[in-house]
């Protein structure tokens, strides 16, 4: 069939309309890409040449022959290397620069940003059990297991020299000094509680005659005599052990055997000796240094497992009237009495020899009149005499006393008791 003529003329009004914008994108791509090449061209490094180059290296070689540093035979800047060398040189060409930007672009488009919804179930990680828990645990145990039966050693070496008996015993026995005898449990109790030490105990009883302490040092050797063997517990009396008309080389010759032997017996038995040293204030300076070295810290550990107790009447003089000055006021049934007291000896007793330095220094007051009292009630029930109350009160009234205001304090202690009960 024959096409009308008609419609050639449409169809081909159609193709060219449709075809002329065609051809211009591809007019106008062309046109960017060429504008590009051009641009890409003209940022890069422009190449030299190798005519400039071949000129540079002659003359170079030129210069080099001139100056002949360098020998015919040993030059390797010659015209042949120069025409045969090629050049490493880092720039590219401009078509691979083109296309490796366009393949950036490429990627940069491919990777796009993934966003979740806002609202999504989030989950907890499943827990596991870690064994560093059970471990941990296990530690925790050993460790109040430890603790526990730390403890319990300590009970046990308390009990062992039963100091509970012995303050029970000295509140009894001991008259006036309460203060006095809570600070000699404290220590006593801190120091027996282990057996490791780093420095011996040693306790200084100071105070005016007949307040107790010659009393208190025989309650201690009796106690410790009773939990121990008698062989960890020695008293020395200055006057009997080393008197005046003996050699002061000699007493301490004999106190130095007498200390060493009990303390290495002591150490063999894990036991603590203890020495009671009375009537300190006779001691010659010869006895005082050699019992200044036995306190020192820096010995072995058996001298530093051992208790002193010191007992003189340096500083009396001090005590008397500082109880006298304040009998008007409970300041010497106050801890903050003791400290100020303590303040007023420890000079005394430093000046009469350094030794006091490392001591526990517990100042003895004077007693009143009601204890001179229990005094005598004490010894006349220790000798099995009828307590009479008159009988009491008129002994008593024998004694001599420090009158202030209201209150009277023996002059002399407990110390002439013994000796008028004796003659009733």
């Amino acid at each position: 069939e024959e096409v009308p003529d008609t419609e050639m003329p449409a169809a081909s009004k159609k193709m060219s309309s449709i075809s002329s914008p065609v051809r211009a994108i591809i007019r106008l791509r062309r046109r960017y890409w060429v504008q590009k090449k051009s641009r890409l061209h003209l940022e890069l490094p422009r190449e030299k040449s190798p005519e400039l180059v071949r000129a540079r290296l002659l003359q170079r070689q030129l210069s080099l022959s001139r100056t002949g540093l360098y020998g015919p035979s040993m030059s390797f800047l010659n015209q042949s290397s120069f025409e045969t060398s090629q050049y490493f040189t880092f720039d590219t060409s401009v078509e691979q620069y083109a296309m490796k930007k366009c393949k950036r672009k490429k990627n940069r488009r491919k990777s796009r940003i993934v966003l979740y919804p806002d609202k999504t179930k989030r989950y907890l990680p499943a827990e596991e059990k870690s064994k560093a828990k059970r471990c941990l645990f296990l530690l925790i145990v050993i460790i109040f297991f430890q603790i526990l039966n730390a403890i319990e050693n300590l009970d046990d070496n308390l009990q062992k020299y039963d100091l509970d008996g012995l303050e029970k015993t000295m509140h009894r026995e001991v008259f006036g000094q309460k203060v006095a005898v809570e600070s000699i449990m404290k220590l006593l109790k801190d120091y027996l509680a282990t057996h490791i030490h780093n420095k011996p105990l040693v306790i200084s009883l100071n105070g005016p005659t007949g307040v107790g302490k010659s009393h208190v040092g025989w309650l201690l050797a009796k106690h410790f005599r009773s939990v121990m063997d008698n062989d960890f517990v020695l008293q020395y009396f200055v006057m009997h052990h080393c008197p005046s008309g003996v050699d002061p080389l000699t007493c301490e010759i004999d106190l130095s055997k007498k200390i060493s032997d009990m303390v290495t017996r002591a150490e063999i038995e894990e036991k603590i000796p203890v020495f009671i040293l009375d009537e300190v204030e006779l001691m010659s300076p010869v006895l005082l240094d050699t019992l200044s070295r036995f306190f020192e810290p820096n010995q072995t550990n058996e001298f530093l497992n051992a208790i002193y107790i010191l007992i003189s009447n340096i500083g009396a003089g001090e005590i008397t009237k500082f109880v006298i000055q304040n009998a008007s006021t409970e300041l010497l049934h106050q801890h903050r009495g003791v400290e100020e007291l303590l303040s007023i000896v420890q000079p005394v007793l430093m000046d009469a020899h350094p030794l006091w330095k490392s001591a526990d220094i517990i100042p003895f007051v004077l007693l009143e009149k009601s204890h001179v009292i229990n005094c005598f009630l004490e010894e006349m029930r220790r000798e099995g005499l009828y307590p009479d109350q008159k009988h009491i009160e008129s002994l008593v009234s024998q004694l001599s006393y420090y009158t202030t205001g209201d209150k009277q304090y023996s002059r002399m202690g407990c110390k002439q008791v013994v000796a008028k009960v004796n003659l009733l």
